[in-house]
């Protein structure tokens, strides 16, 4: 069987149905790797296709992207079960493989409950002779739990790096990024836990918009530790469900980035009439924020996007902020064409997004070190670009879900070398004010690190800068 990419076949229909979140779970992990699809997109509209209900969908969510989180470690531990090498497994047959070893080693899914529903999916969706291969390989896998499992693959792998890269699923050069990130802070001791972090389900956060939502006003959810303008579902679910949410003065958002968007808008208090730029505003989350700031603080605030089906989904997250001027551009060119322009500009920069992955799970098997060597060069000219935009004496955030520092300090610290005129600014002191308790950010320098271990948020980076005349 060859690991190709074309739509799988399905065989002769066996007289028992799979279960609907077996169906959608598989479905999406085909989209990941046939059509490039994301699972953070891919699974809420097959959820929708398919009407799950709210504890079949919160099963179909667990096997899309526990599976797709740990298939690294989980394509070490079918090799060894199959006795061949993955890439000689239809890609069909590997996708029900690693979500039946998902089941049967970080779900409490009996056993045998794990196996005939993998092998009733082979049956619809995979050949006859994969059936057989199917039930052979997870009988197999069954014999020994997760900790066997994790103690035989890593027993003759003597690089540390390359040991965590297979016993939590990542790619040794992501491990190796995090690590030397981690170490600048100090903190390298925590590597371990940044890993696990990665692998687990985060909470979903939501904002309210400032000036929308009144105090008085029901929205369920606990307030977030940090950000004065979020609540955490800690039951999970369908955030649409809320009234609010559907209204859109309620937003789903990662706390890290309603920090990063707070940060800038209340560094100092707001001048009637300031100009703010969000440079690179899609998909838009972080600009709803900023305009209901900019609002009631008397500032206006431009979003611009560079790709103009992005630009949509910016005027579509903007639509109950109509004052907000949503225009298609490449943020590069406007240093250029709008010199000193902005009183407060967010560079949220194009990045790798590998403060992420617990979110976006396959984005660790897209990404590779060139991707970030193509990354920092853009991230570099928008920088530039932004800077130019910058009135004297303005402030610009520049952001990045990534640790990665090649994305983060070392880009700020080329600008700072470029621009005698541009200094940094002290974040950490302004998120002090900003956040509702102390958070422990790491390192010597002026900018925010925040992390999915320590925090709760995603990896995020924060640094402002300002510049003189």
């Amino acid at each position: 069987m060859s690991n190709d990419k074309r739509p799988h076949t399905k065989g002769p229909r066996r007289s028992r149905p799979v279960t609907p979140s077996r169906l959608v779970a598989f479905e999406v992990l085909m989209a990941v790797d046939v059509d490039d699809a994301y699972a953070n997109l891919a699974l809420p509209a097959k959820i929708r296709e398919f009407g799950l209900s709210s504890n079949d969908a919160g099963l179909a969510t667990e096997l899309t992207y526990g599976t797709l989180r740990m298939q690294g470690f989980y394509d070490r531990v079918i090799a060894n079960a199959a006795a061949r090498d993955i890439d000689t497994i239809d890609l069909v047959v590997l996708n029900i493989l690693r979500m039946g070893v998902h089941q049967l080693l970080n779900m409490r899914v009996a056993q045998h409950a794990a196996v005939d529903e993998s092998v009733n999916l082979a049956e619809h969706m995979a050949s006859l002779g994969a059936v057989g291969f199917v039930n052979a390989v997870l009988r197999r896998t069954s014999r020994h739990d997760l900790e066997d499992w994790q103690e035989f693959i890593t027993k003759d792998i003597s690089n540390a790096d390359e040991r965590l890269a297979a016993l939590y699923s990542h790619p040794v050069w992501i491990v190796r990024a995090l690590k030397q990130s981690l170490e600048a802070e100090g903190r390298g001791e925590e590597l371990e836990n940044l890993l696990a972090s990665d692998n687990l389900n985060p909470r979903v956060t939501l904002v309210e918009l400032p000036g929308f939502v009144d105090a008085n006003d029901e929205v369920e959810g606990e307030p977030t530790n940090y950000s004065p303008l979020g609540m955490s579902l800690n039951t999970g679910g369908d955030p649409t469900r809320f009234a609010r949410v559907r209204e859109g003065v309620v937003r789903v958002q990662d706390e890290g980035s309603q920090l990063a968007a707070l940060v800038l808008s209340r560094h100092h208090e707001i001048t009637p009439g300031e100009k703010w730029l969000d440079m690179c505003a899609g998909p838009g989350g972080k600009a709803a924020l900023l305009a209901a700031e900019a609002t009631l603080g008397g500032a206006e605030l431009t979003a611009n996007e560079v790709i103009p089906g992005r630009a949509d989904l910016v005027r579509k997250a903007l639509a109950i902020l109509p004052d907000v001027d949503v225009v298609t551009g490449d943020g590069v060119d406007i240093g250029l064409d709008q010199p000193n322009t902005y009183d407060r500009i967010l560079l949220d920069a194009p990045c790798t997004g590998l403060g992420a992955l617990r979110r976006r799970p396959e984005a660790r098997w897209r990404k590779s070190p060139k991707d970030v060597g193509d990354l920092t060069a853009l991230q570099a000219q928008l920088l530039t670009s932004a800077l130019h935009a910058l009135k004297p004496g303005g402030v610009l955030a520049y952001v990045t879900c990534s640790p990665h520092l090649a994305e983060t300090r070392a880009i700020v610290e080329g600008a700072l070398r470029k621009n005698q005129n541009v200094s940094e600014l002290d974040a950490r002191a302004v998120l002090s004010d900003v956040a509702m308790e102390t958070m422990d950010i790491a390192g010597d320098s002026q900018s925010v690190q925040l992390w999915p271990h320590r925090h709760g948020t995603d990896a995020m980076f924060i640094s402002l800068l300002t510049k003189s005349e």
